[in-house]
C-alpha cells in the first residue's frame, strides 16, 4: 500500500455518516431565528397595521401574502437543491413566473373594475418610493441567515445560488413587511414588491461568490 492509499484510508474510516435531514436542519436554524429577528424588526420600527383585525377579512391581503409566502417558498426549496455540488435550481423560474403571471392577472382585473382615478392609487400607493428599500432592509437579516446555512455546505454554481437566496430572502422580507403596508393595490405589489425582492436577489447575486466560497 502507499502512502497515498494509506491516507486516503484513515480518511475514509474517520468519516461518519451524516443525518439524513441534516442539510434541512440546517436551513431551518439559519433562516427562522433570521425570520423572527426580521419580523420582531418590523414590530419595534413600524409596527403591524393598526387596522388589521380588518384587513385580516380582506382577500386583497392574503393575496399579498400568499405572493410573497409561495416565492419564498419556492426559492428556499432551490437553495436547499443548489446548495449540493450536483444541484441545480429545478423548475424554480418557471414557478417564479407561474407566481408574477397569476398576480398580474390579479392585478389587470382589478385595474379593469376600477375607475380610471383610482388607478395612481392603485399602482403607486403612497408608499412606492421606499416600499423595496424596506423590503431589502428586512430580507437582509434572512439572507445573512442564509449564507451562514450554505457556508456549510458545497454549492457549486456560486453567483446562481446567491441570487437565489436573495430572492428567498427578498420574498421572507416582503412577506414581513406585508403586516404593515397599507397598500392593497395588487397592481402595486406586482410593480414595488417584485422590485424589492429583485433588489435583494441582485445583492445576492452580488456578495455570492465571495461569500458562498468554499
Amino acid at each position: 500500500m502507499t502512502k497515498t492509499d494509506d491516507i486516503i484510508e484513515r480518511l475514509a474510516n474517520d468519516l461518519k455518516p451524516v443525518p439524513r435531514n441534516a442539510l434541512w436542519r440546517r436551513l431551518a436554524l439559519g433562516i427562522v431565528p433570521a425570520l423572527g429577528l426580521s419580523l420582531l424588526s418590523m414590530l419595534v420600527i413600524l409596527g403591524p397595521r393598526v387596522d388589521i383585525s380588518d384587513v385580516l377579512m380582506l382577500p386583497v391581503f392574503w393575496i399579498k401574502s400568499a405572493y410573497n409566502a409561495l416565492i419564498a417558498v419556492a426559492a428556499f426549496v432551490a437553495v436547499y437543491r443548489l446548495s449540493r455540488p450536483d444541484g441545480s435550481e429545478g423548475r424554480f423560474f418557471g414557478l417564479l413566473a407561474l407566481v408574477f403571471a397569476a398576480l398580474a392577472a390579479v392585478a389587470a382585473i382589478q385595474l379593469m373594475m376600477a375607475p380610471v382615478e383610482t388607478f395612481p392609487a392603485l399602482i403607486l400607493g403612497s408608499s412606492a418610493l421606499h416600499c423595496p428599500l424596506l423590503i431589502l432592509g428586512f430580507a437582509v437579516p434572512v439572507y445573512a441567515g442564509a449564507v451562514w446555512a450554505l457556508r456549510q455546505t458545497a454549492p457549486t454554481e456560486l453567483r446562481l445560488t446567491g441570487f437565489v437566496a436573495g430572492i428567498a430572502a427578498g420574498a421572507a422580507g416582503a412577506w414581513v413587511y406585508s403586516w404593515f403596508c397599507t397598500e392593497n393595490g395588487m397592481p402595486f405589489v406586482l410593480i414595488w414588491y417584485s422590485l424589492g425582492i429583485l433588489l435583494t436577489g441582485a445583492l445576492g447575486a452580488v456578495t455570492g461568490p465571495r461569500l458562498l466560497r468554499w
